[in-house]
């Protein structure tokens, strides 16, 4: 009896010993892995021979983890990559400018006749504005890509900051002989928005309309079934040149020979802010009529900004 309790006190001890081994080698095998995918890149999981002492718990969260960096860094790649095409494409947009200030700059410099040189220097001050418009669309667009920025968002009155944009072009439409038809409700409509977020939206699909549309535009806002509704079209010469589902895409520009002093990122970054500020927009054609519709629920009747 007593040999047969030292037999089994032998058989426990190695029992007990043979899993401590294996233990121990499957925890420095795990650790091993891991060193491995820490320093390379590497889609590989963590794999475990057996179950023992919470080994496979151990694992699966391991691998959770793993999985969770690899999906940040994709993500942080992604944006890397989004910023880097931002920044190339802008970079030639941007070169066409330059380089016509260049020439005029020369030009200014061999001229003697006075009218001419006013005239090369209007030309260079419109170049310089059409710079200062890419360069600020470029921080707005990068601005929003970042997850940390945050847009403030108080009570707006779509009604006055729509009046205040839009009459704000008065003195150009006069100079292109456009002649807008321009419909707002009388009824206030407050929103939860941002009003300079607003303005930029607005200005920048009036902006859209103007460089690739025909001499009329129309701006509409009414209330819709609890919600504000903008509707902003113009006439197109080639719409079936327009893909609609593209539009809202950086760097998008249907018309390429009327885009030169655009970035094609008005659009996209119009469709962020608006998303930012809880609303929809699309983008449809209706014969020769190009539509932006913007939809924002009716948060109060009372004036906010």
């Amino acid at each position: 009896m007593i040999k047969l309790g030292f037999v089994l006190l032998i058989a426990v001890i190695l029992v007990q010993g043979m899993l401590f081994w294996k233990y121990q080698r499957q925890v420095k095998d795990i650790c091993r892995q891991l060193a491995f995918m820490m320093k390379h890149d590497s889609n590989m999981l963590i794999n475990h021979e057996f179950d023992v002492g919470g080994i496979g718990k151990l694992s699966d969260k391991l691998n959770e983890l793993l999985e969770l960096r690899r999906k940040e860094k994709q993500h942080y790649q992604e944006k890397e990559a989004l910023i880097a095409d931002t920044y190339t494409n802008l970079s030639h947009d941007i070169r066409t400018p330059l380089t016509s200030l260049d020439g005029y700059f020369q030009l200014m410099e061999e001229c003697e006749n006075i009218e001419d040189q006013k005239r090369y220097l209007s030309i260079i001050h419109e170049r310089i504005h059409s710079l200062n418009e890419m360069l600020e669309e470029l921080f707005m667009f990068t601005k929003l890509k970042n997850e940390s920025y945050s847009l403030e968002l108080t009570l707006c009155c779509m009604n006055r900051i729509l009046k205040e944009t839009v009459f704000s072009y008065y003195d150009e439409w006069v100079r292109m002989e456009i002649q807008p038809d321009i419909q707002i409700t009388e009824e206030v409509l407050c929103i939860n928005g941002n009003v300079q977020g607003l303005r930029r939206v607005i200005r920048n699909i009036i902006k859209n309309g103007l460089d690739h549309g025909e001499k009329k535009i129309s701006i509409t806002l009414e209330h819709r079934g609890g919600h504000a509704v903008l509707r902003i079209s113009n006439l197109v010469k080639n719409p079936g040149e327009i893909d609609v589902c593209h539009v809202f895409d950086r760097f998008y520009k249907a018309d390429r020979a009327r885009s030169r002093t655009s970035t094609g990122l008005g659009l996209a970054i119009a469709k962020e802010l608006v998303y930012r500020m809880g609303g929809e927009i699309g983008a449809r054609i209706e014969g020769n009529e190009f539509i932006i519709e913007i939809v924002f629920p009716i948060m109060d009747n009372r004036l906010g900004q």
